[in-house]
């Protein structure tokens, strides 16, 4: 019995080399390569914030050629959707310098106006999102607070009617929005506003018929505090 114990030891001691041999060998893992996590910028949310720029009148204009000054207040809602799309509403005030234009006519007749130093909108936002950023178009409702106008031919006042002058209108313009810390954006627009034409249909010979174009052209930058849901939001990795 023990020659048998110790002949089966000796046979299972030659056999296990022979045996390991022809194991295949251990298939070599290498180990992933870790990347961070990318941010998901979301722009769903309320916002508020300010806003510096200038303000240009059209040609022929009664608020004349000279640049303002104008600075105000936004605020409104954005909903991100489809992935890369954007679509909002914003209420817009701004306040501008208010300047004095004169104009001349033959038969020493003198138009005298006082520029409009307020402006509002109320518009929709419709833009495309890639990363932090936000390229974007707006339309809607504009308003102001209207020319004040004097007529005076050799320097005696004189009556006179109009059309138009209107505070009401409406404003189209775009803008480049990018999100440059959790919660906060920055942005630079241009927006157009267009209160129809001012025509004098009463008053001296000279003045009567004379039409005026009603428009603004401005160019602001502006920061915006987004609440809530706004900014880099976690990765979903």
């Amino acid at each position: 019995m023990k020659r048998f114990l110790f002949s089966a030891v000796a046979l299972t001691t030659l056999a296990a080399p022979a045996f390991a041999a022809d194991m295949p060998p251990r298939t070599y893992t290498k180990a992933p390569v870790y990347t961070p996590p990318q941010a998901i910028y979301n722009w769903t949310g309320f916002y508020l914030g300010g806003h510096l720029g200038g303000a240009f009148a059209g040609n022929n204009s009664l608020e004349g050629n000279n640049g303002r000054f104008l600075g105000g207040v936004q605020g409104g809602f954005d909903y991100q959707f489809a992935p890369n799309w954007v679509l909002g509403i914003e209420a817009q005030y701004s306040w501008m310098d208010r300047n004095t234009t004169n104009f001349g006519f033959p038969g020493a007749a003198v138009v005298t106006s006082t520029g409009a130093n307020q402006l509002g909108s109320v518009t929709g936002r419709l833009g495309y999102t890639w990363g932090p950023a936000l390229l974007y178009a707006k339309g809607g409702y504009a308003w102001r607070d209207g020319n004040n106008l004097g007529v005076s031919v050799a320097g005696a006042p004189t009556g006179f009617t109009t059309s138009g002058n209107t505070k009401d209108g409406y404003t189209v313009g775009a803008g480049l929005e990018y999100m440059f810390a959790p919660n906060w954006s920055a942005k630079a627009e241009y927006q157009y506003y267009n209160f129809g034409n001012t025509t004098f249909t009463a008053g001296p010979a000279p003045v009567v018929g004379s039409r005026f174009n009603s428009d603004e052209h401005t160019v602001k930058v502006g920061v915006n505090y987004r609440f809530g849901w706004g900014g880099p939001a976690a990765s979903k990795y």
